[in-house]
């Protein structure tokens, strides 16, 4: 082995993708990316797809950009978003293009589940939270709609493995990404059979799971010469985004929490074991897979996409400003004027999101923000409230408090949300690195090359790397009695 690797990391997310090279000499990661592209449903016959073949166009650019890089490069890993799948024929072929989760086709297949088992048991089962996407709901769809699809299929893979299939030709599936279609045992970290087969649903399908850091195999060689590379051996880094996050959290000790933080926010802890209560049910907890054995024991939150959707609608208008810029407004208007719970449901659409706060703030009998620093101040303080309200939730479900929490993605540029959440949970937050995904994505590549030994080696290198900035908590008891109100608003 070279003094200096690098490994290749495609992290693809639902709305881009992109591809970074990670350079690890032993101490020290940086990271570069070398392309960059769009990514997004596609419609045919008025269902929403996946265009995998447009999706493998940039995985073969991205391969390209590394044809300088070839002689270091030790390791090619995919990251997606969960749940979704394809599904390949006897042939190898795939039948079909991969479906969306947002596919209206997925309607009432929760309830057609919960008819033949029950809520509270398939929660107990999968430790999984209910979303009505889930892979599991995706194959009921399946069979009510496209039972000849099913008949045809012979392997399940997910949008990850189906895109490490095609660079290596081998069929695996990865744990974490497995692990979010509530359709693995949480518990035993295998398919649970006996479910699917309640359910009618085909077992054969099922791939073989590896763990995280696993080799699947090497580099096609028509691919690798296409691209001016070796066989480069592929490998399974934590395939579901959120894990190759939490996996570069840089954490030290025992009694912290993370909040993965962009579109969405992900909060939760590293568990050695999965947490099925029905107290995790009722607050919509989810057991998830993680590097190493762990397991991602987590909630999500809206994020700021409230933020986002916010500026888009006032730059349809002819007010473009940036969100550096939007902070900076909110940073200067009234603090702890008006709420708004980031999850109600009038938010989760695309749309006229300054109106709708507002409106909700009116139906609350609260004052109504009239400025953009004002509505982005409601924003984001109340996304900051919401984050309490769930690391209190967490640290019931753990038994024990958190010291600290460490904030990464996207959501680190913000530092007015960053101040806000160690003001409002009264805990320091310690906020990077803001390419965690990545990160974590090259350094489980490394572990599986042996160039670190563990999940705690792989976050020493994250924080030798990282430029981290701590937020200590204002010592003030206003927030408490924000949070009251907070409360009163969402009960």
């Amino acid at each position: 082995m070279t003094a200096t690797a690098d490994y290749l990391a495609f992290d693809l997310g639902a709305s881009s993708g992109r591809a970074v090279v990670g350079s690890f000499d032993g101490q020290r990661l940086t990271l570069e990316e070398v392309h960059r592209f769009a990514n997004g449903p596609v419609t045919r016959d008025e269902h929403l797809h996946w265009d995998i073949d447009a999706l493998f166009e940039e995985i073969r650019r991205g391969l390209s950009q590394c044809r300088d890089k070839a002689a270091r490069l030790e390791g090619i890993g995919i990251d997606t978003w969960g749940v979704d799948y394809g599904l390949l024929g006897a042939d190898g072929a795939l039948l079909g293009l991969p479906f969306h989760y947002r596919d209206s086709r997925n309607n009432g297949m929760m309830e057609t589940a919960f008819a033949r088992v029950p809520r509270e048991e398939l929660y107990a089962r999968t430790g999984i939270q209910f979303l009505p996407f889930n892979t599991l709901f995706q194959l009921l769809a399946d069979k009510a709609m496209h039972p000849a699809l099913l008949d045809a299929a012979e392997t399940l893979l997910f949008m990850p493995d189906l895109l490490s299939y095609r660079l290596t030709g081998l069929r695996r599936s990865e744990h974490s990404i497995a692990s979010t279609s509530q359709a693995f045992d949480a518990a035993t970290g295998q398919w649970d059979t006996d479910l699917l087969e309640r359910l009618g649903l085909p077992i054969r399908i099922l791939p073989d799971v590896t763990p995280a850091g696993s080799v699947i195999g090497p580099l096609q060689p028509a691919l690798a010469d296409a691209a001016g590379l070796g066989l480069v051996p592929v490998i399974a880094p934590a395939c579901h985004d959120t894990g190759s996050a939490v996996a570069a959290v840089p954490a030290e000790g025992e009694r912290w929490a993370y909040i993965s933080s962009g579109t969405w926010s992900l909060l939760g802890a590293e568990l050695p074991a999965p947490i099925r209560t029905p107290q995790a049910l009722a607050y919509n907890f989810t057991n998830e897979g993680g590097v190493g054995g762990t397991i991602r024991f987590l909630t999500n939150v809206a994020g700021l996409w409230l933020v986002q959707e916010c500026q888009r609608t006032w730059a349809e208008r002819g007010e473009n400003r940036s969100f550096a810029e939007l902070t900076a407004l909110a940073e200067a208007s009234t603090p702890r004027a008006a709420f708004v719970d980031p999850d109600d449901a009038r938010f989760a659409a695309p749309g006229d999101m300054p109106a709708r706060i507002q409106a909700y703030c009116r139906e609350t009998h609260q004052p109504v923000p009239q400025s953009a620093g004002e509505i982005v101040r409601c924003a984001l303080e109340s996304l900051a409230l919401k984050y309490r309200m769930c690391l209190k939730r967490l640290e019931a479900l753990i038994g024990h408090s958190v010291d600290v929490l460490h904030v990464v993605g996207g959501g680190v540029h913000n530092t007015l949300l960053c101040q806000l959440t160690a003001d409002t949970t009264g805990r320091p937050v310690i906020a990077g690195p803001a390419e965690a995904t990545a990160a974590g994505n090259v350094m489980v590549q490394a572990l599986a090359r042996g160039r670190v030994r563990s999940l705690a080696e792989i976050r020493a290198v994250i924080r030798q790397s990282t430029a981290l900035k701590r937020y200590e908590p204002a010592s003030t008891g206003a927030w408490d009695e924000a949070y009251a109100r907070f409360g009163r608003l969402l009960r």
